[in-house]
């Protein structure tokens, strides 16, 4: 039995497996033409080879195996729905990109998957350094020590100065020589209010300016001679900020009774009110091209009002304590905001939101000055005066001196800046240097008390020629430059000095 079987296996080996063979050829042709379509129709790809015998590592079959794994998984996604299409920008053509050198050619490896999947580029670029090299800076000029032979920089390399160098810069640290100004000195003392002087407004026919003060009125007086003109009622507390519309016969007005009012100056009444702080309103500007006014309070935002409808138009909300200054004008930032949180912001007007936020004072920021030709702005604080570059708020330089809780600050186009302390120290700057040219203390009224020799507001008038200054006193200075003064009688006394470029 055993001899009948084994006849039989020799006589299986020996039979012809031909027809076998060649219907497993037509069901895997057969299983490819239904499962890979895109693959097996495409002119000029090769088909697979179904040899039992074929070698696994063969690049064509590899090849055609990603493309119909490839075409199975993401030929659903090769294209954008037509809706989403027609909002994306038409593609451009390509640029062309550099030839890579030759140390950054890519591996095999890298190499072989590349050119199976086309569209994926090489992973090293023709900028990246060498994994080896320890170089903060690669010079795209002189060779890298991966090019010379074994790896090793020649005597010439090592030898050459590098462009990082540790001396001093002389074109950042250079202080610009300040230009001489004349001292300024007192010219008129007017009395009349009844309370701290706190807001001051010069009309734009530089004739009259309006005062606004702890006694709840605003006074209009005579910019020439110092005499009173009108005085205004309506307000039920301390009077805090003060604008004359360069554009209409309005004169607006806020306080610390959460009011904002507009002055009609043809029937010197209100017209308007401006409902919407829930605190005291501190400071408020008008933008010199819209017909826009900014207000901003103990509340923490700053609100944009227009001007004829009375509607709210933003509410800039960031800051995290009471806003105590704001100013306007017609480039971006359009409108700053400085606050007791330590902190300046500037607003893009037309969104609403923050453009950047400055946070280099340390203590609160009391008092905003923009230049009236530069498109610069400086910022006071406790002991710190610093002057920023528009529109992205760069830092430019420290006035350095005064050392006082600074309440206000005022810059005229000859470049002379003033700052007023809470104590009565005042100080006058150059603008360009940052140089302290004249520093004072201001005399109380007689009568008055020490603690009320305070500088609370203040304001050039038009020419630039007049500093009109609001005192805690509740008198009114003007002041104004030295005429007999020569740089002979009064030498600038400067000396220059080192790390101007801190914050």
């Amino acid at each position: 039995m055993a001899t009948e079987i084994a006849t039989g296996s020799n006589a299986a080996k020996g039979r012809d497996l031909s027809p076998l063979e060649a219907l497993i050829r037509t069901n895997a042709q057969n299983t490819k033409l239904i499962y890979a379509p895109t693959s097996a129709s495409t002119p000029g790809r090769k088909r697979l080879k179904l040899d039992p015998e074929l070698d696994v590592s063969d690049p064509a079959l590899d090849k055609t195996g990603l493309s119909l794994r490839l075409h199975a998984e993401y030929s659903d996604v090769q294209t954008l729905p037509e809706a989403i299409a027609s909002k994306l920008p038409a593609a451009g053509p390509r640029k062309k990109k550099p030839k890579a050198a030759a140390d950054d050619a890519p591996t095999p490896p890298e190499e072989k998957a590349r050119k199976l999947i086309e569209g994926i580029p090489a992973s090293r670029t023709a900028g990246s350094s060498s994994a080896n090299s320890n170089a903060l800076v690669v010079s795209r000029n002189k060779p890298s020590s991966a090019s010379t032979p074994g790896g090793k920089q020649s005597n010439q390399q090592r030898n050459e100065p590098q462009n990082m160098s540790l001396t001093r810069r002389s074109d950042v640290l250079a202080q610009p020589k300040p230009d001489w100004h004349p001292p300024w000195k007192l010219m008129r003392v007017i009395s009349g209010h009844l309370g701290w002087v706190r807001a001051l407004a010069v009309e734009p026919d530089n004739k009259w300016f309006a005062s606004g003060a702890g006694d709840r009125t605003i006074k209009i007086w005579d910019l020439a001679t110092g005499g009173l003109k009108l005085t205004l009622t309506g307000h039920i507390s301390t009077v805090r900020g003060l604008a004359v519309s360069p554009r209409h016969p309005y004169m607006f007005s806020c306080g610390e009774d959460k009011m904002v009012k507009c002055w009609d100056l043809e029937t010197n009444k209100v017209i308007r009110h401006y409902h919407g702080h829930l605190s005291g309103v501190y400071t408020l500007a008008l933008h010199p091209t819209l017909d826009v006014l900014v207000t901003g309070g103990r509340d923490g935002v700053a609100r944009v009002w227009d001007m004829r409808t009375r509607s709210n138009v933003h509410v800039l909300s960031g800051h995290t304590g009471t806003v105590s200054d704001l100013v306007c004008q017609e480039a971006d930032p359009q409108v700053i905001t400085s606050s007791l949180d330590s902190t300046v912001r500037m607003w893009d007007l037309a969104a609403g939101k923050t453009m950047g936020v400055l946070t280099h004072h340390k203590k609160g920021v009391r008092a905003l000055a923009t230049h009236p030709s530069e498109f610069t702005f400086a910022s006071a604080s406790t002991g710190s005066i610093k002057q920023w570059k528009c529109p992205e708020g760069a830092f430019m330089q420290n006035f350095d001196g005064h050392n006082a809780i600074i309440n206000t600050l005022s810059v005229n186009d000859q470049n002379v800046m003033f700052s007023g302390g809470d104590n009565g120290s005042m100080s006058f700057w150059d603008w360009k240097s940052g140089h302290r040219f004249q520093a004072l203390d201001t005399t109380a009224q007689p009568g008055s008390l020490d603690a009320e020799s305070g500088v609370m507001s203040s304001v050039f008038d038009l020419s630039g020629t007049r500093l009109i200054v609001g005192e805690a006193d509740k008198t009114i200075k003007i002041w104004k430059p030295d005429e007999t003064a020569t740089p002979e009688s009064h030498p600038l006394e400067w000396k220059p000095t080192l790390a101007r470029r801190k914050f």
